[in-house]
């Protein structure tokens, strides 16, 4: 079945299964990367430690969200 026919089977399909469908397409592009995620978590950890040894300094969360 070729894009165009699965697109026009999709459109026939009552709203609340559109929605339903466009999701978990959605989400099946959406899956998190674990190199990355572990890359994440150690930067996290980094800047939490150079925090609390006061060679980084805190932005008040009032000065970022104006």
């Amino acid at each position: 079945m070729s894009i165009n026919e699965l697109l026009e089977k999709a459109l026939e399909l009552k709203v609340n299964e559109r929605s339903k469908l466009v999701d978990e397409l959605l989400k099946s592009l959406d899956k998190p990367d674990e190199e990355i995620d572990e890359i994440w978590a150690e930067e996290a950890d980094k800047r939490l430690e150079s925090y609390r040894k006061g060679e980084l300094k805190a932005v008040p969360m009032e000065n970022i969200f104006k």
